[in-house]
């Protein structure tokens, strides 16, 4: 019996500390990182997948980006730098007043709407924002004409989603799990069937394919005690035995599994947690607010957080399917010690690279790129989820604490983690040249 235990609740407590940033202030009822924060409760209710889940916090906030390039000619259109996207010329030709910050605030919670699986339970978070409007007396006309254009950007963007293939994913052949040696297989409790294994199928965002960036072939498999292979596992078995205090909080708090299941007698208990990409979008909200970023700057880094978690991960999916690399769990249990288990619950899906070490390693230098670097804050997001807040220096510094948390869970070998922090900065500077080009530069300038 599974029993799901789902956080009702999810708070987003941003920074508001002085710093040298240029404040700007706008109502509460327009921060975007609330709407976004609407969104990831969707999500977690849905269990929604890491994959699946950037390319929704993607197409979430490219809507609202597009409104606001529409108003503010200091921010380069999409075409400028989203692949294949065509300019729709909708918003260029309208005749009446509008807010657009109001029409991209709800653009981002209609698009969550029409996108996910749960989609309907945004419809009380965009009537709460409608009433949000009429009781800070925006005009009525005003309020409806700018929900008029939100939808209008919405329905575009989700007609642009459905050109990416994913509604073409369920059509292709289903995965079966190898059985040779060296390959990934399901692992306990639940044995869960591999996640989206032909993600490398989706079309990216910004970089030119998922196999652009390639790491380094794997250590080649072996089960003899004095192979480097053997070693690596080593490396993860005795690292369990020996975690100090401090390294098994760091691998708490950037579990970030969707979905973890564990026993209770003869039940079984699901629990819902956010995903790695939404841990980094509400890194970036919270830094967004610190730095005091006005709405368009907002909605700015945001886009492009959600761009580049999405490509990440089709990088790293690419790579986890060719190479589909066994779980140290697997192996531990099979060629060193049966009982053994890790501190954290192994995902479903190979081994090589590491996820965790790709999407931060690419969130954190997009993230300094545009925020700057010695970026000093504090991450709240698992507070809800039973961790509590750390501090960092920098988001390279969280990018390598998230990295090496994996190693610290059990669930990665060193190797994965390293080629994955290089896969991870290696598609952000190529992100970075293209936005760059494309003129988009330091947000707090």
């Amino acid at each position: 019996m599974i029993k799901y235990l789902q956080t009702t609740l999810l708070i987003f407590c941003l920074l508001a500390a002085e710093n040298s940033f240029p404040r700007e202030k706008f109502p509460d009822y327009l921060q975007p990182a609330h709407a976004l924060n609407s969104v990831t409760m969707v999500m977690v209710h849905d269990v929604v997948s890491p994959p699946v889940a950037a390319r929704y916090y993607a197409y979430c906030m490219l809507g609202a980006y597009n409104i606001v390039s529409k108003n503010d000619k200091t921010v380069p259109s999409l075409q400028s730098f989203i692949k294949d996207y065509k300019a729709n010329n909708s918003l260029d030709t309208l005749s009446f007043k509008y807010d657009y910050r109001i029409a991209a605030y709800y653009c981002i919670l209609e698009t969550g709407r029409q996108m996910l699986p749960s989609g309907f339970r945004l419809k009380d978070d965009e009537d709460s924002f409608i009433k949000s409007l009429q009781n800070s007396n925006i005009d009525q006309t005003l309020i409806d004409n700018s929900i008029k254009v939100g939808v209008m950007a919405s329905v575009a963007m989700v007609d642009f989603s459905k050109t990416d293939h994913y509604n073409k994913l369920s059509a292709l052949k289903r995965y079966a799990p190898l059985k040779d040696e060296g390959h990934w297989y399901p692992t306990p409790p639940g044995y869960f069937e591999p996640v989206e294994p032909n993600w490398k199928t989706i079309r990216t965002m910004i970089i030119d394919s998922c196999s652009q960036f390639k790491p380094a072939v794997p250590i080649t498999f072996s089960k003899d005690t004095s192979s480097a292979f053997y070693k690596h596992a080593k490396e993860v078995y005795d690292i369990s035995k020996n975690l100090t205090a401090e390294q098994t909080i760091q691998a708490q708090f950037w579990d970030c599994n969707p979905f973890a299941i564990t026993s209770s007698g003869h039940m079984m208990i699901g629990y819902k947690k956010i995903s790695p990409g939404g841990h980094w979008m509400n890194i970036a909200a919270l830094a967004c607010k610190q730095a005091h970023l006005n709405f368009n700057k907002t909605v700015v880094v945001l886009s492009l957080e959600g761009v580049t978690i999405m490509d990440a991960f089709i990088s790293c999916w690419d790579e986890k399917y060719r190479s589909n690399r066994i779980r140290p769990e697997t192996y531990i249990n099979k060629y060193m010690d049966i009982k053994w288990q890790p501190l954290l619950q192994t995902p479903p899906f190979p081994e090589y690279t590491s996820g965790h070490a790709v999407v931060s390693n690419a969130s954190a230098e997009l993230l300094t790129y545009l925020l700057g670097d010695n970026f000093a804050y504090t991450d709240n997001t698992e507070i809800p989820f039973g961790s509590s807040q750390r501090s960092f220096k920098s988001f390279r510094q969280a990018a390598a604490e998230a990295s090496m948390s994996r190693f610290y869970g059990g669930i990665h070998y060193l190797e994965s983690i390293e080629n994955g922090n290089n896969q991870g900065k290696q598609v952000a500077a190529n992100i970075i040249t293209k936005i760059k080009k494309a003129g988009i530069s330091a947000q707090t300038n």
